[in-house]
């Protein structure tokens, strides 16, 4: 009897490991993308807090308004420093299965969490993304972390923080890592760093955190708000 059970027991584990290896990515991905789809559209406050070398800037104060597909607008006069891989660039590449190749590289924890390391792969050529890795939280159908890696900023990481909105796959809080030698500076602040020549920059990275409070989901959203001139 008692072989018994450990035969049974070996099986079981045999059984889980075929179950995790065999996890298809593209199915998790995909319920990930029908969670975020539940929010047509949405409004909310942000908080920008700004870390990088030669830019004193205060936290912005701001909204940021998102409307089904990929309509997205951050309402502030002030400059807002954000890498448009953290939103656009992913949700778009996510929304069309047939833009990427999705390959299940591992299974992780990450900061206590078990996830799902998938790697995306392009299949255009002309896309900015040359590889995005996502850690996905499969029992919750959330990305936690991701790696982007650019043509034209180098790589950025990014880290997810969900409570209040997680029914949606929203975030609270997105903290990003980028690389401060090819990061894209917007032209009003670059012109100050290139005055600052004398100045020797020991961090190879900075950090960019988003907090996200008072979210209205699903109440409407005219395109007007998404003109470029309002």
């Amino acid at each position: 009897m008692p072989h018994f059970k450990t035969n049974s027991f070996l099986l079981l584990i045999v059984l889980l490991t075929f179950n995790v290896s065999s996890q298809n990515p593209r199915e998790l991905l995909h319920q990930v993308q029908n969670k975020l789809n539940r929010a047509n559209n949405y409004k909310v406050d942000i908080k920008i807090k700004v870390d990088l070398p030669f830019i004193n800037m205060m936290p912005i104060n701001t909204k940021l308004y998102f409307k089904q597909k990929n309509k997205l607008k951050i309402d502030t006069k002030s400059i807002a420093v954000l890498p448009k891989q953290g939103f656009l660039q992913l949700i778009t590449l996510l929304n069309d299965s047939t833009n990427y190749t999705a390959i299940l590289q591992s299974n992780e924890t990450v900061n206590n969490i078990k996830t799902s390391l998938i790697n995306l792969i392009p299949n255009n050529d002309t896309s900015d993304v040359i590889l995005a890795k996502l850690w996905v939280d499969a029992t919750n159908l959330v990305i936690t972390k991701t790696q982007v890696t650019t043509k034209s900023s180098g790589t950025i990481k990014s880290e997810y923080s969900y409570g209040t909105q997680l029914a949606y796959g929203l975030p609270d809080i997105i903290r990003f890592t980028v690389d401060i030698k090819k990061f894209k500076i917007p032209k009003a602040l670059a012109a100050d760093i290139n005055t600052s020549k004398t100045k020797k920059v020991e961090k190879k990275s900075g950090e960019i955190t988003v907090t996200f409070k008072n979210y209205e989901i699903n109440k409407g959203i005219s395109n007007s708000v998404f003109d470029k001139v309002r």
